[in-house]
């Protein structure tokens, strides 16, 4: 029996990234062996267990064959008599198809050190084509390592866009597809992801809510990069460049979605894009199965976003509405994202990245004058239920008010 740490912990060392978690494959070795000297099985579908100490994950090594269609269709066949090489083959990329020995000598059958100098993602085999999972995993490999100058290797590009066109991505589960979005979303380039979607023709089977924007002009006064699609790829570059939260990135990949439906001779304007593009993002939510904190705050952030942007033109009264569709008082952490997806929104166009978005603590005082009232005093006057409520809602706009004119008298000044 020999054991080799493989996949992604070699590939990272090997990068100078810190290892995160480190996989093993076992050659020459049945189930009953490991068993016997401790390690736990997990999982029905692969030959998988863990360490009875580390708890890390040893695999043996196995081949596999296509047997249906999408990411489960595969038969996985596990002996001792299965070499390393067998096993290292029938992974995704070169680069992750690297393994090293006890004494830390690096086995390389397909080129992976060869393809990290160059800095290519390329597929180990012809095999790559028999999951349609590894188009998402390369693109979001893509936006992982596109800060050291990683790129798709071209033929693996053309293998991604066969499995585009034959339809199979539509075969794989909301739960995977949104597992590896999610994952894509928080790599230091989502852009990227997207754009290596689209290179491929995944995007059009994915999402194609989103491939619409691209082609799709805005005004050049408040979108100097015009085409709609190459906004939202500024806005998710700006997300991650500010470390937001998944919530938030997923809102602004979804914030424009209304603007695919304008009608050419409308172009390049988009009223009431907003409301248009509701429907799209319930679509997309419901069809990628996004979490709950995911999908509302994409659909608030779709339909009020331009208020963000007129912030300080807007009445109290817009202001007191605006805060009771976020629910403000009971989740004031739902507006605080509705104002960052709002400011990458805004950073996310051409030659406007650094520039100031004093709507983002106008909201935030905004905010804090309105969760300020309290409603002690409504209480000791005997008020309560509806009349309370009311009350309670008019003190909060008499505030509002207050706050508005005493910003707008400093802006005078």
């Amino acid at each position: 029996m020999q054991i080799y740490k493989v996949g992604g912990a070699v590939r990272d060392r090997l990068l100078g990234r810190a290892v995160t978690e480190t996989d093993w494959v076992v050659v020459g070795a049945r189930a009953e062996e490991l068993i016997a000297q401790g390690y736990r099985p997990v999982g029905a579908d692969f030959p998988v267990f863990l360490h009875p100490q580390s708890g890390e994950e040893y695999a043996l090594a196995r081949t596999e064959r296509k047997s249906g269609r999408g990411y489960g269709g595969f038969t996985f066949y596990a002996s001792p008599e299965v070499t390393l090489e067998e096993d290292l083959i029938r992974r995704d990329l070169t680069i992750n198809a690297i393994a090293e020995d006890a004494e830390g000598r690096l086995i390389d059958p397909y080129g992976g050190q060869h393809d990290l100098a160059l800095r290519l993602l390329r597929h180990v085999s012809p095999a790559f084509a028999e999951d349609p999972l590894r188009v998402l995993r390369v693109a979001r490999f893509a936006a992982r390592y596109a800060p050291l100058g990683f790129r798709v290797a071209e033929e693996t590009l053309a293998l991604m866009a066969e499995i585009a066109a034959s339809g199979e991505l539509t075969e794989l589960t909301a739960e995977r597809v949104w597992k590896e979005i999610a994952r894509a979303l928080m790599e230091p380039r989502p852009e990227v992801f997207v754009q290596v979607l689209r290179d491929c023709g995944a995007l059009q089977q994915l999402l194609p809510e989103v491939q619409a924007l691209f082609g799709v002009p805005q005004p050049a006064l408040h979108h100097p990069e015009i085409d709609t699609g190459e906004h939202v790829l500024m806005t998710l570059r700006q997300c991650a460049e500010h470390d937001q939260p998944l919530a938030v990135r997923w809102a602004c990949l979804l914030h424009d979605l209304g603007k695919g439906l304008t009608d050419l001779q409308e172009w390049p304007r988009h009223i009431a894009h907003e409301q248009r593009g509701l429907r799209l993002i319930e679509a997309v939510n419901t069809r990628c199965k996004a979490p709950r904190d995911c999908a509302e705050l994409a659909l608030l952030v779709g339909e009020y976003h331009t208020h963000a942007h007129r912030a300080l033109e807007l009445r109290a009264q817009t202001l007191a509405e605006l805060f009771q569709h976020f629910d403000l008082y009971r989740r004031p952490e739902r507006f605080e994202a509705f104002i960052a997806a709002s400011e990458m929104d805004a950073r996310g166009r051409l030659g406007c990245e650094r520039q100031p978005y004093p709507q983002a603590d106008y909201l935030r005082a905004a905010a804090a004058v309105a969760r300020g009232v309290g409603v002690q005093a409504l209480l000791e006057q005997g008020l309560q239920g509806a009349e309370l409520g009311e009350a309670l809602k008019r003190a909060r706009l008499s505030a509002l008010k207050a706050f508005r004119e005493e910003a707008r008298t400093r802006a005078a000044q």
